[in-house]
């Protein structure tokens, strides 16, 4: 995540859009991201204002027509500050763009917030990405909450987490999903232990 640039996955995440739909809404050049070359990689990034836009079709814009809704794409990028949106000029139908916008902002308070938790370092777990002082994965969590596991059940196998970083657990993963995963987890299948947080070593 660079500041004000967000890639399909994170946009997914914060909008609370499924991915596959994010894409499709790429793919269909309803909205037009930025387009960044990373080695031999071009790199997707999608501003703050799409994102917004994002979170609309996922609050029920995508029920609209196809016209109504490049229109209301088109205003929301266009023009940040809008606060509503009239569909096709009239009055009948008005799309709230600022509770959108709010909601948006406030998911992105959430991913920088679980992202200033979270290292990821070759010697720890071979770079998994797991919650810092810890050797407790981001991802480990995140599927036991899938999976139904509470926030207590959770502190209770591993109380050297918080609250705030169980629950935002899922968030992270979503964000920043791991490429060429393993296919064994050294964590998986494995009862929770006790495991408190690591001691720094003082300098």
């Amino acid at each position: 995540m660079t500041e004000n640039s967000y890639t399909p996955a994170q946009a997914s995440a914060v909008a609370k859009l499924p991915l596959k739909a994010v894409q499709k809404l790429i793919d269909g050049r309803l909205i037009r991201p930025r387009r960044m070359r990373s080695g031999r990689e071009t790199q997707r990034l999608l501003s703050p204002e799409q994102l917004v836009y994002l979170r609309l079709e996922a609050e029920g814009v995508r029920l609209l027509p196809l016209a109504a809704r490049r229109e209301v794409a088109r205003t929301v990028v266009s023009k940040p500050e809008v606060h509503s949106i009239a569909v096709a000029g009239g009055s009948a139908l008005v799309i709230e763009v600022e509770h959108a916008r709010r909601e948006v902002e406030q998911e992105l308070k959430r991913l920088r917030k679980v992202q200033a938790m979270v290292v990821s370092d070759p010697e720890i777990m071979r770079g998994t990405p797991v919650f810092e002082g810890t050797r407790i994965p981001v991802e480990l969590v995140a599927e036991m909450a899938a999976e139904g596991a509470t926030v207590e059940e959770i502190l209770a196998g591993y109380p050297a987490l918080r609250r705030e970083q169980v629950e935002l657990a899922p968030l992270y993963v979503a964000a920043f999903p791991r490429r060429g995963r393993p296919a064994q987890r050294p964590w998986a299948k494995k009862k929770p232990v006790r495991i408190t947080r690591q001691r720094r070593a003082v300098a």
